[in-house]
């Protein structure tokens, strides 16, 4: 069932067998796991159906540059369904490498192999409606998919990695129904998980307390409690959780909202290729079970041990869309869009330096000249993206005169002085804000250098193409979005030690018996996929934990 939680008299207090705080893809991931459990199930969201300001607001933080890092209330949203309300879909799977020893990218490594997350990842592609777990450009569709550049054979990338994508899925609007119809979970919108409050030992959650905007108030006590709010939310929560460990729970080391990686990107470069137009696919395949797919070039395990990087792919990418030479008609009318464009996408579209009206002309023009590629973009837009259900994953165009640009995405390295603390403001609830301080380190720059300097030999040896880049400019096209992407990552990650980690394999906080935290907060390195099939992958996994927990609970009682 869904309910309210300002509905809920004050003072009340509810009792379950799990508790599950946040209701995004891994709140959600994990409370389908419930529905037809005989374990009771509450499932906690902050936002409501829609995103409404107030709620939204309070994600608000202290920013320590905001060069480097967007405001807090961006990239992310306060609402049921979390940020799979505003995400672009895409979905990759961890490399082999992210789980192998690499003493060059970080003395921290993931509590189990590989293996174990391929286990999950059929459940996760299932929920994010990706289609099989097939991440391989030959065998997606028979004859496999097209090649992005026809006869390039790089030898340090592998050009048959590929992204897979979702609808994209909003779960909130895909499993409602489900939710609502079960007996066995109940979800609680506008309610706002403030505190949680430990037994005298400190070693287990006792109950939690709940607010709402309105001004109500009550507690929720489970046998098991599992924060899913993310990688920002959950050190909030555990730092601000204060009144037993003076810390804050799980901070004994001073480990809660360190490591904070997001990704790093940006565009960059000027290719030019001496092959027919024909040759030449940037774009998207389709799978036999209709699924968007895009080749990537990942460069390889060898390739990061010979140059000491973190892993990091490459796409085609077309030429920069503020600079109106590139002639392309829907490019330029992207350009004029951009005040209508929203803030997580257009913010790739800003400029260092005001535009005049002279590249607003020149903008103009290249729309009124070439109006039967403007109309055809514009009919594609409206029927493959706009109205479909699953929709077209992003702009492709055409080159006329065969220039690109290469689109870099990299593995961000972990970094102690990378974190999240709590601010000096407060919020409307009373809680204090965080304080967000991203940092990015030299192996950050190195990987993107490397991968570049790789590209370009691979490039000269085969002969048909050149790639034109300013060496020196590269820490600022890699840094110019700053903290890339919405991707936080890393601030209560997994491991072995309480002392190099705050949970286990399990998920489980060290010391507490029955806390539980999922999410991209608890990847140990960050990898170069987006994390949001993983996120769900972990959130299945740790759904069958708790539920084997607590039936072994249930049991040895009913044994007594």
């Amino acid at each position: 069932m869904i309910g309210d939680a300002r509905n809920i008299e004050a003072g009340s207090r509810l009792e379950c067998d799990i508790c599950i705080v946040g209701g995004g893809a891994a709140g959600i991931s994990i409370a389908l796991q419930f529905l037809r459990s005989d374990l009771r199930v509450i499932l906690l969201e902050a936002g409501g159906p829609e995103q409404e300001p107030a709620t939204q607001s309070l994600y608000e933080a202290e920013i320590a540059d905001p060069d480097m890092h967007s405001p807090g209330d961006k990239y992310r949203a306060r609402q049921f369904g979390g940020s799979t309300t505003i995400w672009g879909g895409r979905c990759q799977v961890l490399d082999e490498v992210d789980f192998e020893d690499r003493p060059w990218v970080t003395d921290h490594h993931w509590p189990f192999g590989r293996d174990e997350m391929l286990r999950w990842y059929p459940a996760a592609n299932k929920l994010c409606e990706a289609g099989e777990v097939v991440y391989d450009a030959r065998h997606v569709i028979p004859g496999g998919m097209r090649p992005t550049i026809k006869g390039f054979a790089p030898r340090q990338f592998n050009p048959d990695a590929i992204e897979r994508f979702s609808c994209p899925t909003n779960f909130a609007a895909r499993y409602q129904h489900r939710l609502a119809a079960s007996a066995s979970v109940r979800v609680l919108l506008h309610a706002n998980c403030t505190e949680i409050v430990t037994a005298r030992d400190g070693a287990s959650v006792e109950y939690l307390r709940v607010r709402t905007l309105q001004g109500g108030n009550f507690i929720v006590a489970a046998k098991q409690v599992i924060l899913a709010t993310g990688g920002l939310e959950i050190p909030r929560l555990l730092l601000a959780s204060n009144a037993t460990h003076a810390a804050g729970i799980g901070n004994a080391y001073d480990l809660v909202g360190r490591n904070y990686m997001c990704h790093i990107a940006g565009t960059f470069g000027r290719i030019k290729l001496d092959v027919p137009k024909s040759d030449i696919w940037p774009g998207y395949d389709i799978a036999e079970d209709g699924t968007y797919c895009r080749r990537k070039m990942s460069l390889t395990a060898a390739a990061q041990r010979q140059r000491q990087t973190a892993s990091a792919f490459l796409r085609l990418h077309f030429p920069s869309i503020v600079d109106p030479s590139h002639g392309i008609a829907p490019l330029s009318a992207l350009y004029l869009a951009k005040p209508f464009i929203s803030y997580e996408y257009g913010k790739r579209l800003a400029e260092e330096h005001p535009a005049g009206i002279g590249r607003w002309l020149r903008h103009a023009l290249n729309i009124a000249t070439d109006p039967v590629n403007m109309t055809a973009f514009a009919w594609n837009w409206i029927t493959k993206r706009t109205l479909a259900t699953r929709k077209f994953p992003s702009v492709i165009v055409n080159s006329p005169h065969n220039l690109f640009s290469l689109d870099y995405h990299a593995e961000q390295q972990p970094n102690a002085d990378s974190r999240v603390t709590l601010g000096t403001e407060t919020d409307a609830l009373g809680m204090r804000r965080l304080r967000i301080d991203w940092r990015h380190s030299p192996l950050d720059i190195h990987t993107a250098k490397e991968t570049v300097h790789a590209i370009k030999e691979e490039f000269a040896r085969w002969g048909h193409g050149t790639l034109d880049y300013d060496t020196d400019m590269i820490p600022h096209d890699v840094l110019q979005y700053g903290a890339y992407g919405g991707h936080h990552i890393g601030t209560a990650r997994m491991g072995h030690s309480a002392t190099t980690s705050v949970v286990d394999g399990d998920g489980r906080v060290h010391g507490m018996r029955n806390l539980y935290l999922t999410g991209s907060a608890v990847f140990a390195t960050s990898s170069q996929a987006n994390p949001t099939l993983s996120i769900v992958a972990l959130a299945a996994r740790l759904a069958e934990h708790v539920r084997i927990q607590a039936e072994a609970r249930i049991t040895l009682v009913a044994a007594q």
